[in-house]
Parts: structure tokens; sequence; C-alpha cells
């Protein structure tokens, strides 16, 4: 879909700060981030709405925005927990019609700032924020293997 940001996103041919990605899905800091560490995780094959979505390709966008979560706890982010949001149609406020999991870094006590975040919505030092996550992919993945 030449038309959908994401997809040009996923292809390469749009600017984004991408955090993860592998063969079915790929995730990127939010240009209009809520909270600094703000990612969406989107499938690689263009899916407009739920409808329009695999349901193990949906899986598969919740399980990197669960390892996501996860991993904002180990990182230089240090999240306390984790919004997963996914808005569905534009009747639920989706903007983008390409389907995509918001993971949203919250601490306690965070909601002033969030509640400034949901409406100022202002980018953060992308480069930093995304080293910041994937050094907690990388903690995650070390603590995964110490485990297995």
């Amino acid at each position: 879909m030449n038309d959908c940001v994401f997809c040009r996103i996923v292809a390469g041919t749009a600017p984004a700060t991408k955090v993860f990605e592998d063969d079915a899905v790929c995730a990127f800091l939010d240009i209009r981030p809520i909270t600094r560490g703000h990612t969406l995780v989107v499938p690689k094959q263009h899916a407009t709405e739920l409808d329009d979505l695999d349901p193990d390709l949906g899986a598969q966008v919740f399980r990197t925005g669960h390892r996501l979560a996860r991993a904002l706890r180990r990182g230089g982010l240090a999240s306390d927990g984790a919004n997963l949001v996914l808005n569905d149609g534009t009747a639920a406020f989706q903007t983008v019609g390409h389907v995509h999991l918001h993971v949203v870094p919250r601490r306690h006590g965070d909601k002033l700032s969030f509640a400034k975040g949901f409406l100022l919505r202002r980018p953060h030092d992308t480069e930093s924020t995304a080293a910041a996550i994937r050094a907690g992919l990388t903690a995650l993945a070390r603590a995964e293997g110490a485990q297995g």
C-alpha cells in the first residue's frame, strides 16, 4: 500500500526510529509520543482494521508488544508498567489506517505528566530513547537465556 505511512516505514521509504523488527512485525517510536518510549508495533502485512488482520499475525503483534513492555522495565527508561492499546477503526480513534499496537511506558505517580503528554505529544530524544529500549530487549534476552 503506497499511500500507507506505516507500510512505507516497514519498507524503509519513510523515516522512523525502529527498535525491533522481524519477518512479521516492525516496532518503532511514535512520532507524537504520550510518554518517552511510546512505541508502535505494526504487522508488516497491511491490514487496515482488525477485520483485515490474520489472527495469527495479530497474536504476533501482541507478543511483540508484550515483549517490549517487559523490556521497558529493564532498559534505561525503567518503566513501572505499560499501557498496551489498539484502536480499531475510526470510531475507536484509530488515526492511521494500518493496525498498530501502542506500547506506552508508565511510571508510578505519572498521572499528571501522562495527561500532559497525551495533550502535547512532543517527541523526545529518539536516539537515546531507542537505545534504552534496545538495551531493555537485550537485558530481557539475557535473563531469558539464563533461565533456559
